[in-house]
């Protein structure tokens, strides 16, 4: 009998519990130069507002994040830098964005459960964000965030550069995987660096989408009991790691550098 899809996504996730600290040290490198180097190559990332950060698995209060003013898009392992929840440098040499410690250090603080966010100032999240509307289960793609968005209008427009702000949006966040942040845009999270990128991918295509139908015309949502199933279906974390898989070995196959 053929596996079901969970049983295909779950023989394909690499146990941390097999790896010792150094290996998921890397291994988590490796997906955070990965998903920075997606984010990127999709346009979702400008200038240079924007981090992703993974824990790390020997100390919890640090986190792996990109390096303030490096492109996505030429992201290394070797670039990334290791910050503290005071907001210092542990590993690397480079600086840390003042936003990116600000939001991260307070998400990661409040949810023990979340190994790593995502958050850039992409097109269609920071103008969906504008609107103060609520995403429409109005899609199956969008059922992947039934019941899982968070919204949040504290500090909002506000360049969140200290913790006053962010924790407050820490807690805003809930248990939810994503929060939509007034006139600012999306922050998603996930129990792996490949769950929280592909949540913030699907997110803003998922904006995008409903703009555009608000603008043709009036859509029409999909009753709970479907959004429910949709949710169970491709809203939890495995799946979110399962669909990043593609963009993984697509970078391996022609970017194979971004593992240095």
């Amino acid at each position: 009998m053929a596996n079901t899809l969970d049983e295909t996504m779950e023989q394909l996730q690499p146990a941390a519990e097999e790896m010792d600290v150094e290996a998921e040290r890397l291994h988590r490198k490796q997906r955070l130069a990965a998903g920075l180097r997606t984010m990127g190559r999709l346009n979702l990332a400008e200038g240079v507002a924007g981090h992703v950060t993974v824990r790390d698995p020997e100390f919890p209060d640090r986190f792996w994040v990109n390096p303030f003013g490096h492109n996505f898009k030429l992201m290394k392992v070797s670039d990334l830098i290791c910050v503290d929840h005071h907001g210092d440098v542990v590993i690397g040499d480079r600086p840390v964005n003042t936003a990116a410690f600000a939001i991260h250090s307070e998400l990661h603080k409040a949810r023990p459960d979340v190994i790593a966010a995502a958050h850039s100032h992409s097109m269609y999240g920071r103008t969906f964000s504008a609107l103060g509307t609520p995403l429409k289960m109005m899609t199956q793609d969008h059922t992947m965030f039934y019941n899982d968005v968070a919204y949040c209008n504290v500090g909002s427009g506000t360049p969140v550069v200290d913790t006053e702000i962010s924790s407050q949006m820490a807690a805003a966040l809930g248990d939810k995987k994503v929060m939509i942040h007034q006139n600012h845009g999306h922050i998603t999270t996930g129990g792996s660096v490949d769950a929280a990128v592909w949540w913030f991918v699907s997110l803003e295509r998922c904006m995008q989408s409903q703009l555009l139908a608000e603008a043709a015309g009036d859509p029409i949502e999909v009753s709970d009991e479907i959004a429910q199933d949709g949710w169970k279906v491709q809203g939890h974390d495995l799946a979110g790691w399962f669909q990043f898989q593609p963009f993984w070995d697509e970078l391996v196959a022609r970017e194979p550098e971004f593992l240095e």
